[in-house]
């Protein structure tokens, strides 16, 4: 023991060894990489879902034809799931990063059935995607180079830190997401710390430089003057996020069952899919897509929607969500939660008009991904950042987070109680 602790101490710290440049060049190449891809992939997103511009968010706003565009978006995911031999089930973002692992022969796959799913309107998120691609290279890249499992996980980590860095506009952002999520212990904890804040920030750097836009200040809500009951208001607040992400879980967990038990081939499931949202769509346009540009039509156009038409959306946007991921398209829960919250938050407005909008709209747009994920630190920041509100008013967001959180972990313990209870008699 002796001299292993010796041998420790006489060993260079990790700046001066060759594995910190190498590990740096990664995440420099990844940053780049991560850059590009993103503008690639959002741009070819953004030019596909055009068909759905200039809806009427109202009851009934869509138009039928709607339903043979998403029902064609099942087809196409169906074949080229097909063609691609993508599994019936893969990994989550969240598994990805806590794994530090993307199985690199699926990321063709996923990243054309995302494509696909996205522009059919499914109810899912781009960083499913982005983040298999990327951090899927990291991995793939230092297995082939023979870098070691160590530096395999850091690259890997390092790709998905590249791959957010232009998507959510924010190193600090995507370094804590990263962080929080995957949760990397011991020395490697500093290693994708630094790699991290590279990748991104390059990734960031490249994607601002060209594609001149970012997703921070996205939300624009009336500032407000911070009073100590909105401390008690996140509590409420936390509570009711905790109890939407339950509802949201038990909604997936049924419909996946429901999905599970067709004897069908997965091309006409994914269709029966996509003739499911498509027809949500029809009566709530607000609930088709990742729901970003869709969150601002419900700020903007809150008072003229009106009550039952924001917490009917709120539902709906959890049932296609669940019908998008069950049903075999391919994409991510952060961007829908983002909506889910942040809809939530503005109906507890309209309701409770006391309550001051950006209070109620950040405090739920943080609470419910916050909780789903379990990354509650993560999504202050970027609640804080996407609506530019003042220092005193995130704490009120900090209290609705780790209530949320802290509510939905109480609630799984007891469960998990309750199974082996029921196991062991």
């Amino acid at each position: 023991m002796s001299d292993t602790s010796a041998g420790d101490r006489d060993a260079p710290p990790f700046t001066q060894t060759r594995e910190f440049w190498l590990m740096l060049a990664y995440a420099v190449g990844l940053g780049v990489l991560g850059a590009f891809a993103g503008m690639v992939f959002l741009g070819i997103i953004g030019i596909g879902d055009a068909w759905y511009d200039d809806s009427d968010p109202d009851w009934f706003g869509g138009e039928l034809w709607w339903v043979a565009v998403t029902a064609g978006a099942g087809v196409a995911v169906g074949v080229l799931r097909k063609l691609t031999r993508l599994p019936e089930s893969t990994s989550g973002l969240v598994a990805d990063l806590r794994e530090e692992h993307v199985e690199a022969p699926q990321v063709p796959g996923i990243v054309v059935v995302s494509a696909a799913s996205l522009i059919g309107g499914a109810s899912l998120g781009p960083e499913k995607a982005l983040g298999s691609a990327i951090g899927g290279a990291g991995g793939w890249i230092s297995e082939r180079r023979g870098l070691g499992e160590d530096l395999r996980r850091t690259n890997t980590l390092n790709g998905f830190a590249g791959a957010f860095g232009g998507l959510l506009s924010s190193p600090l952002v995507v370094v804590m997401l990263v962080l929080e999520v995957a949760r990397p212990g011991g020395q490697r904890a500093g290693k994708a710390l630094i790699g991290g804040i590279v990748a991104s920030s390059v990734s960031f750097g490249v994607y601002f430089a060209i594609a001149g836009s970012v997703f921070l200040d996205a939300y624009k809500v009336p500032q407000y003057t911070y009073e100590d009951w909105h401390l008690a208001a996140g509590v409420a607040l936390g509570l009711v996020a905790a109890a939407l992400v339950m509802v949201l879980i038990v909604t997936i967990a049924l419909v996946t069952r429901l999905f599970a038990h067709l004897a069908i081939p997965s091309l006409l499931r994914s269709t029966i899919g996509g003739v499911g949202f498509g027809l949500v769509g029809v009566a709530l346009p607000l609930t088709l897509f990742t729901g970003t540009d869709q969150l601002e039509t419900v700020i903007d156009d809150a008072g003229k929607l009106g009550i039952g038409l924001l917490i009917v959306t709120v539902f709906a946007k959890m049932l296609t969500f669940a019908v998008s991921s069950a049903s075999g398209f391919v994409g991510g829960a952060v961007f829908p939660s983002f909506f889910i919250g942040g809809t939530a938050g503005v109906a507890a407005h309209e309701i409770f008009p006391d309550l001051p909008l950006a209070l109620a709209f950040t405090c739920m747009l943080a609470a419910v991904p916050g909780s789903l994920i379990f990354a509650p630190f993560t999504m202050v920041l970027l609640a804080a950042l996407l609506t530019q509100i003042g220092a005193l008013q995130t704490a009120p967001i900090l209290v609705a987070v780790v209530t949320a959180y802290l509510a939905l972990s109480a609630v799984k313990y007891l469960v998990a109680r309750r199974r082996s209870a029921s196991a062991s008699t």
